[in-house]
């Protein structure tokens, strides 16, 4: 708490901080709190959420008005968590929050809006929306402005935030102060750094491995034809030996997601799935139901690999080689995170050696293999594989 104190962090937020189990400030937060722009770059896991919900809070106890910070975020999960922390923590302000996400009622979020709260957290599609439909709120007065995973919402791909980001940056004011947070440093990030408004810092985690050494990343060769039966082996195994250890399985597509879901189920297994063809509501239920122990297993598409913050995962399984490394080091980095321990395996066709080759050299890592008894997996083969069918043409 001292430590906290030493920044520069008021008494009754160092205490609040200590309450949430904050004691000793991560160094992405010590470099953040002293209130510069800043474009943070830490692994995943490091604390970044607090990084920029203490030093606002900070401000904003000094003089409480209007829409003080905005914080822009890719994903609705991920909106929703962060708003979750500024209750926690602001709690002894009476700080009002409003989240603003698609999928849910715009105008109920317009009257929440036009009540001026003190932190609005949005994903920029729906915001930008309030912003060229109505004129009952304003970012005029706006002091921050936070980007969280900058790099998704700056990234020019499937999800092109652009259009949205540029009506948003017309809104708020130019003397302001910025945070950019990353856990991957992309070209369009180092390009910010040089667009970015009064002197900002640089703030990069030493490390250069991208991974937290207490996570234990293993491989697993398995032909394509075989590759649910491995699955449907290691979680019989973690089951068996560790009952009360929580799964993430994370797959490449929506409808692999929910194929593999019914299967798991069909073999009695507590799993539930997460992914983007579900409806916002059902998104919240099955995720509330994994975080709170409900379910053991959640099978999910990269859509949940960004910013989920649930403490206790054993184990994550990738389902599917991922194609970039930096997508394998978000979804890993949902274990082994605040210190504890963490397994990460990946399953490895014959077609995906050169993409862990390209996970190795940004990790600076060799994956090691992971040993299972091939005879198990036969053994169980021939019926996993009727299953998978006969969940497909349900699904279909």
């Amino acid at each position: 708490m001292a430590e906290f104190r030493a920044l520069g962090l008021a008494p009754w937020l160092a205490e609040q901080a200590r309450q949430v189990g904050l004691v000793r400030p991560t160094p992405v937060q010590a470099a953040c709190i002293p209130g510069r722009d800043c474009l943070g770059c830490a692994k995943t896991g490091s604390g970044k959420t607090a990084a920029f919900v203490l030093p606002v809070l900070q401000v904003l106890s000094e003089d409480p008005y209007g829409i003080f910070c905005l914080v822009l975020t890719p994903t609705r999960e991920l909106a929703y968590q962060i708003a979750e922390q500024f209750r926690v923590l602001g709690k002894p302000l009476g700080l009002k929050d409003c989240v603003v996400v698609g999928g849910l009622d715009m105008v109920a979020q317009a009257l929440e809006l036009s009540r001026k709260p003190h932190v609005v957290i949005a994903t920029p599609g729906r915001l930008a929306d309030h912003l060229r439909s109505s004129s009952t709120f304003s970012l005029k007065k706006l002091k921050f402005l936070v980007l969280d995973e900058a790099d998704r919402l700056l990234e020019q791909g499937c999800a092109d935030f652009t259009a949205d980001l540029e009506v948003i940056l017309e809104a708020v004011p130019a003397r302001r102060q910025t945070l950019l947070f990353s856990a991957t440093l992309t070209a369009t990030l180092t390009e910010l750094r040089a667009l970015a408004a009064n002197r900002p810092f640089f703030w990069e985690a030493e490390s250069e491995v991208r991974t937290v050494e207490q996570l234990e990343q293993r491989y697993l060769l398995v032909p394509e034809a075989v590759k649910d039966a491995y699955l449907v082996h290691l979680v019989q195994t973690f089951q068996d030996e560790h009952e009360d250890w929580a799964i993430i399985i994370f797959t490449k597509t929506c409808k692999d997601c929910q194929v593999l879901n019914m299967m798991l189920r069909k073999y009695k297994f507590p799993s539930v799935a997460l992914h983007s063809m579900m409806k916002q509501k059902q998104r919240f239920a099955a995720l509330a139901k994994f975080k709170s122990s409900i379910f053991k297993i959640l099978i999910a598409t990269d859509v949940a690999a960004r910013g989920l913050d649930i403490p206790a995962v054993q184990v994550v399984i990738n389902h599917n080689t991922p194609g970039l490394p930096k997508i394998y080091i978000h979804r890993v980095g949902r274990t082994a995170r605040a210190g504890r321990k963490g397994l990460a395996i990946t399953l490895v066709t014959q077609y995906d050696i050169h993409l862990v080759h390209a996970i190795e050299e940004e990790i600076k890592l060799k994956l090691k293999e992971f040993s299972v008894e091939e005879q198990l997996v036969l053994d169980i083969l021939t019926q996993v594989n009727v299953t998978r069918r006969e969940c497909e043409i349900v699904s279909v």
